[in-house]
């Protein structure tokens, strides 16, 4: 009986500390945030990711009454600002705002000091912005199906342009060629403003652009805009087919910003910033302001998002190494 005894008083400890545990936790997210709250953006400020990001933090700062800070940590494609924040304490005070491309990097990168789908905890997609397929008003192609038509009759002709060697716009027009099974050339530049420059001046004559980017050039009559690139229509710009209604069924490519959590940080945290995002990215203001850079805001589920990311990453993954793309 005594040993029973014993056995059941050691049960009823484990038992005790258990609970006791689960009651410290919810304490905390309850209490959560008591402090200011770090948010790491992997890219330099002035970008769409930070002005995005800064929008999205000032309005839970007032929803929340604590303050979203905006961490500036550029580099490395984003990947320095990733490994920071992996690191970081998973304690809720540090956010990770990521973007499509630490979907692509795994596939781009040889080694990554960080796992994009096992060292973080997603929340939610707080925005997403368009790409839009243009080309110089030089091309004789009016659609996407005429442009797929004039690439294959005139091929190693055609030149797209991109930020940069595994950029999104890299990576987006990699796609496009791979799928249609056309022979287009890459010309990497170093950021998009100098590549959008070659576009109008018909040095390059295509490229998927980022809708922010693209937009005034199309507006000014510079550019051509053929369709968007995610699988539905954009509400930003519902005059415009998507590239997989044009005939590329299957195509399905956005630029999304997602925030996360280093990876152990408590679930009721986690609940609570993303009940908390639910509400501002349903703000009319938020949403007006967000527009105007070209993003529509977001909002899908953890789980939803966790599925995403996975969804995301083998895609841009296969690419990489169907294509041989290699970050410089």
């Amino acid at each position: 009986m005594g040993s029973i005894a014993r056995m059941s008083r050691a049960a009823l400890c484990a038992v005790a500390l258990v609970i006791s545990g689960f009651v410290s936790v919810a304490a905390q997210a309850q209490d959560w945030p008591s402090k200011p709250v770090t948010v790491i953006v992997p890219f330099a400020a002035g970008g769409t990711t930070d002005i995005v990001g800064r929008m999205v933090a000032q309005a839970l700062s007032e929803k929340l009454n604590a303050r979203f800070i905006i961490e500036n940590v550029g580099g490395a494609g984003g990947n320095l600002g990733a490994m920071n924040a992996a690191k970081a304490a998973p304690d809720g005070y540090t956010i990770f705002m990521s973007t499509v491309a630490h979907a692509m990097a795994p596939g781009i990168y040889s080694s990554l000091s960080y796992n994009f789908e096992k060292d973080f905890e997603p929340v939610t997609i707080v925005g997403t912005v368009p790409n839009i397929l243009i080309v110089n008003p030089s091309v004789p192609a009016k659609s996407v199906q005429e442009l797929i038509a004039y690439i294959k009759a005139n091929p190693g002709k055609l030149n797209y342009g991109s930020a940069g060697v595994g950029s999104t716009e890299h990576m987006s027009s990699a796609l496009f060629a791979s799928m249609t099974g056309g022979d287009i050339v890459h010309v990497p530049y170093r950021g998009g403003a100098p590549m959008m420059a070659d576009i109008v001046a018909n040095h390059i004559q295509m490229a998927i652009e980022t809708s922010a980017a693209a937009t005034p050039f199309i507006k000014g009559g510079q550019v051509r805009a053929l369709a968007v690139s995610p699988a539905k229509r954009s509400a930003l710009f519902p005059d415009l087919p998507t590239i997989a209604e044009s005939g590329l069924q299957g195509y399905d490519v956005s630029t999304w910003y997602g925030w996360l959590f280093p990876k152990g940080t408590p679930e009721p945290i986690r609940n609570k910033l993303y009940a908390a995002l639910t509400e501002v990215l349903k703000q009319p203001d938020l949403i007006k302001r967000m527009a105007d850079v070209g993003c529509e805001t977001g909002g899908i589920t953890p789980a939803d998002f966790k599925t995403f990311i996975h969804t995301e990453t083998e895609k841009w993954v296969a690419l990489a190494h169907k294509a041989g793309i290699k970050a410089e």
